[in-house]
């Protein structure tokens, strides 16, 4: 730990070595340097290893990621919460519940389309799992992905969006040659997750719908908010010069960090979500990319939700999202 912090504070390093942290995949860093969750799942292993791991190799840069396929069924999901405030900070526990393997139903045979789950920032497909069963029992077939660099998908450091895409649209043509892409396409993020969707839906005439859940409008502005909210100890100073070497390290424009210049450039139709006391994406960020989104788009406000537990406020966005990708088909 000491030679780290002596390398951070060099005069000439810390810039690029900051850098070099934020792009570093999360599944490199050792489980012991993960803040405290303040929002805890708690559902059966069964929910996700019932179901294959299926692995694809893409890039360039290579990469290996690992995917798992949730088809329509009956799953009999039930959903619980509580929350209560520890430390001055509000905690949640959501809780799932699943019969496996599922019964068939009315879309088993003939799924309604495709909905790829896309998560958050250091987590992996299982922060998605609510999602897939509660959608896979509507009628879609659900692909949970690990993205790169995040739970068992490789990759030495992630791009934040700017190669992910590529990713993504190679995992579709696996798809539609194994037969298991039924058509419409449809993506569903959470932060991380929702800036690709978006980015990805601006590159890829196969996605027709993209509910964005939390998007971050500035990268270097979210990154400034999560060293507040959860790593006070790294110095101002630290990540500022991180985030201004970041791009020569990706090798990109600084402005195509940020998700504004991929809605400018190229405006698309999306659901958005914002949490009233998300203090990662404030609400004036997601309704600012709202104002840059193609005609038709809409935003949903859920006023009591932070950015981490947003996602699983099920009664109040199940409807709305199942709504928009019924119907949102261009």
């Amino acid at each position: 730990m000491l030679a780290v912090v002596v390398m951070a504070l060099s005069t000439a390093g810390c810039g690029t070595f900051m850098a070099r942290s934020i792009a570093r995949a999360p599944n490199r860093y050792s489980s012991w340097f993960a803040p405290h969750a303040p929002v805890t799942l708690a559902f059966s292993p069964k929910l996700l290893t019932n179901f294959v791991a299926h692995y694809v190799a893409v890039g360039p840069p290579a990469a290996q990621l690992c995917y798992r396929i949730i088809e329509p069924a009956d799953y009999h999901l039930e959903i619980s919460s509580t929350n209560w405030w520890e430390h001055r900070q509000k905690q949640y526990e959501f809780g799932f519940k699943a019969s496996l393997p599922g019964q068939s139903n009315l879309w088993t045979a003939s799924p309604r389309g495709t909905v790829l789950l896309l998560h958050g920032y250091g987590v992996a497909q299982f922060s998605m799992v609510p999602w897939a069963f509660r959608l896979a029992e509507a009628g879609w077939c659900c692909v949970l992905v690990d993205l790169r660099g995040h739970g068992k998908s490789t990759g030495r450091q992630i791009y934040f969006g700017i190669k992910e895409t590529q990713d993504m649209s190679q995992l579709l043509d696996i798809l539609a040659r194994d037969k298991k892409l039924a058509g419409p396409v449809a993506a569903v993020g959470e932060s991380y997750g929702a800036v690709l969707a978006l980015r990805w839906k601006a590159v890829e005439p196969r996605v027709c719908s993209v509910v964005a859940i939390a998007p971050y409008a500035s990268l270097s502005n979210t990154v400034m908010n999560i060293r507040q909210q959860y790593a006070g100890w790294v110095p101002k100073v630290m990540a500022k010069a991180g985030l201004k070497q970041l791009p020569a390290i990706l090798h990109v424009p600084a402005r195509e960090l940020d998700t504004t210049t991929v809605m400018t450039r190229t405006p698309v139709k999306a659901l958005f979500v914002a949490g009233g006391e998300d203090k990662i994406t404030p609400v004036k960020e997601v309704e600012y990319l709202r104002s840059l989104a193609s005609p038709g788009s809409e935003l949903i406000v859920v006023p009591d939700a932070t950015h981490e537990a947003l996602t699983y406020y099920f009664s109040e966005l199940a409807p709305s999202v199942l709504t928009w990708l019924a119907g949102d088909k261009k």
